[in-house]
């Protein structure tokens, strides 16, 4: 599959979503999943007007805004998906009793492994490929991102079908087909993840500032190798 998704890579360097999405369904069937951060619902629309019934994965840490979980059943009321809600294997009170409480301040990069990586890895098991909204604008770990390739860790092939989209053609897209989108963006949390590790972002301001403030820190481990 590597060579497959090198292929992949280098034929649809250039095409458009729809298109990246249906070379993905049609080569994976029920192989391929979405993930999803409930920021917005752009990825599924998309990949939901191509194939209905695709799975998505939410990872449910256990410290999300209100908002981040209704947003995530309000797209599995509205679209055509089968929305599969993932959790860590230790809940909140128990990482606590183990590790310490607030780990996600003392040592972030381990609690998003605990409480991402590792739920995810364990929840893509029974695909051969996942589709995400990653985007090359958004850090610069994300800026050489193809929008197919090939998933070393994991061992399977990775779909970004919107790698190339710009935050104006994002918001032009939720516009035009009234895309679902957390209400948090319109409150000034235009990049959203636990609400232990997120704050508000000041206009103009680089719309990832507001993650992990003040420690250096821009990913949480899903989309670095």
């Amino acid at each position: 599959m590597e060579r497959l998704a090198a292929q992949a890579a280098e034929e649809l360097a250039d095409a458009p979503a729809e298109e990246i999405i249906r070379w993905a369904t049609d080569t994976f069937g029920s192989r391929i999943c979405i993930t999803s951060s409930m920021t917005d619902a752009v990825i599924i629309h998309l990949a939901s007007q191509v194939k209905s019934g695709l799975d998505v994965v939410f990872l449910d840490t256990g410290y999300h805004f209100p908002e981040t979980i209704g947003t995530r059943d309000a797209v599995s009321a509205v679209y055509p998906v089968n929305v599969i809600n993932v959790t860590p294997s230790r809940t909140v009170a128990e990482q606590d009793a183990e590790l310490g409480p607030r780990l996600y301040g003392r040592n972030p990069d381990l609690c998003c492994y605990f409480r991402k990586v590792v739920p995810l890895e364990r929840a893509l098991d029974p695909y051969d490929a996942w589709i995400t909204g990653v985007r090359r604008e958004e850090t610069n770990a994300r800026s050489d991102t193809r929008a197919v390739q090939w998933d070393a860790r994991r061992q399977m092939v990775k779909v970004n079908p919107i790698v190339a989209w710009t935050q104006d053609q994002v918001d032009a897209y939720i516009a035009e087909q009234g895309v679902l989108v957390n209400p948090l963006v319109y409150d000034g949390y235009p990049s959203i993840g636990c609400a232990t590790c997120t704050m508000k972002v000041a206009p103009g301001a680089d719309p990832r500032s507001g993650r992990w403030t003040g420690t250096g820190k821009t990913e949480c481990g899903i989309h670095t190798s």
